[in-house]
């Protein structure tokens, strides 16, 4: 008597559409970036197409803030579109969080694109303890804290020396090459590439100072990622594609400010409704507490 093996099913995987958008969007930024950096490059001094990376970043923004508030000028290598992009993104993080990190900012698209390496060269990723990382999450602020005093201080776009966007994305490293002067930069872009095949989105996670100033202003942004605990099965399925390392299943109810809103939890969560993005402030939560406390007593 013989068996046969029952034909394989073929289990058709469903399109995620959100993630397709968000590489859409972090690819279109960064070709832009890019070309603006050629253009800058290969554009006469003085010309109309000859913006560079410092003045098309908001954090130039912060760096100069200060400076132009004090003495109503510009720390050098800055622009008034530093202003205006800062100022989007300030509106920006109010609305919808560290967004900007998730679809936007061309050095996450980076990072995303070496954790895509890593995975296809099988390299093992490195999970450091909840209190470790918890504790260098705070390095992100120290960084903010160094380059705003050097930058105030100076008067100088201090950190461009040493900034890993501004050293890959500038493409100063293909049309003004100087090892003299550059090899800061690429020491801390070495580094944090090293970092990043080790730990997803290392610069995002620990280095990054913008990320930790909307990390603050995502406290009160309108939209926030909300776990409900009746919905939940604490499977911690959408742990597994979080990119910053964020523990989803730990919501209570709104997710870390830490998110930057990439919705890859909400695409992997098997529950409908246990992970929503919600126009649902953590400030209400506070209200809807004082107001309920106020009706019981």
């Amino acid at each position: 008597m013989t068996t046969s093996t029952p034909p394989r099913r073929h289990v058709r995987r469903r399109t995620n559409w959100t993630q397709i958008a968000r590489r859409i969007s972090q690819l279109a930024f960064a070709a832009f970036i890019v070309v603006a950096s050629i253009r800058h490059g290969l554009g006469e001094e003085g010309s109309a197409i000859t913006a560079s990376t410092d003045a098309l970043c908001p954090f130039g923004a912060v760096e100069t803030l200060f400076t132009w508030l004090t003495t109503g000028n510009l720390v050098s290598k800055t622009h008034p579109s530093n202003l205006v992009l800062g100022l989007g993104l300030l509106i920006g993080t109010l609305l919808a969080g560290s967004a900007f990190c998730g679809w936007i900012c061309p050095f996450g698209a980076f990072q995303d694109a070496l954790d895509w390496a890593r995975r296809k060269l099988h390299l093992p990723e490195v999970k450091l303890p909840a209190r470790a990382d918890a504790i260098l999450r705070y390095g992100r602020f120290l960084t903010l804290g160094i380059i705003l005093y050097a930058s105030i201080s100076s008067a100088k776009l201090w950190f461009a020396s040493y900034d890993p966007y501004h050293t890959l994305f500038s493409l100063n490293w293909l049309f003004e090459f100087n090892l003299a002067e550059m090899w800061p930069g690429f020491v801390v872009l070495g580094v944090i590439i090293a970092g990043s095949l080790l730990i997803e989105r290392f610069w995002c996670r620990y280095l990054c100072p913008l990320g930790g100033i909307l990390s603050v202003l995502s406290n009160f942004s309108l939209l926030r990622i909300r776990r409900k605990d009746a919905s939940c099965k604490g499977c911690a399925l959408c742990e597994t594609p979080c990119p910053v390392g964020i523990k989803v299943s730990q919501a209570d109810p709104a997710v870390s400010v830490n998110c930057i809103g990439c919705l890859a939890c909400v695409d992997a969560c098997p529950r409908s409704g246990a992970l929503t993005m919600q126009i649902a402030p953590t400030w209400l939560d506070g209200i809807k507490k004082v107001a309920g406390s106020n009706v019981a007593g």
